[in-house]
């Protein structure tokens, strides 16, 4: 999947660009805005980023994972071949030290992550901070010429470029929940 990148400064074109890509069978999940202007977006029928999209906490939160792991089988390898375990309580403080740091790690790193812009939306920064508009769509190989016949049609939007989509698994999960959550 590629990912299109459009800035406009007209939220009602773009809400007419996201019902023309949902009716020519583009997905909700696949389309999104990123604007600093929430209560406009509020407004609009429009699918904004999730808050936590827009920080870093996920990408760092996964390095804290990857921190993590090492460090609680360090804590269990030199608890087991120190002969620690062989005492009275056994396994149970290492096992409880060896969760306490990998759930610490994975804290840690998605608190850092919280507190920086998604590295993705980094290049895009200045023009949210002219009040503009980031319009992104997440399109399969066969969907290209659709968004392509779309975007021909609205000249307001201009190229911003084409980066990696979101994970497949990630975009399943917002359509489950999406899904779930319109049965409410």
């Amino acid at each position: 999947m590629n990912r299109h990148y459009y800035v406009s400064d007209d939220l009602d074109d773009l809400e007419r660009v996201e019902q023309e890509l949902e009716a020519k069978g583009i997905d909700t999940e696949q389309i999104h805005v990123l604007s600093e202007q929430d209560a406009e977006l509020e407004r609009h029928r429009l699918h904004s980023v999730p808050s936590v999209m827009k920080t870093d906490m996920v990408r760092s939160g996964t390095r804290g994972l990857l921190i993590g792991v090492p460090l609680a089988i360090l804590v269990l390898v030199v608890a087991h071949f120190g002969g620690w375990t062989n005492t009275t309580f056994g396994w149970i403080p290492f096992i409880f030290l060896a969760l306490v740091l990998f759930g610490f790690s994975i804290w840690e790193g998605g608190f850092l992550g919280i507190q920086k812009n998604n590295r993705y939306f980094g290049p895009l920064q200045d023009r949210l901070q002219q009040g503009k508009h980031v319009f992104f769509v997440d399109v399969e190989p066969d969907q290209e010429t659709l968004l392509e016949q779309v975007i021909r049609h609205h000249p307001k939007l201009e190229v911003a470029g084409i980066g990696t989509a979101m994970p497949h698994w990630i975009m399943s999960g917002e359509k489950k929940w999406h899904h779930f959550k319109n049965k409410l």
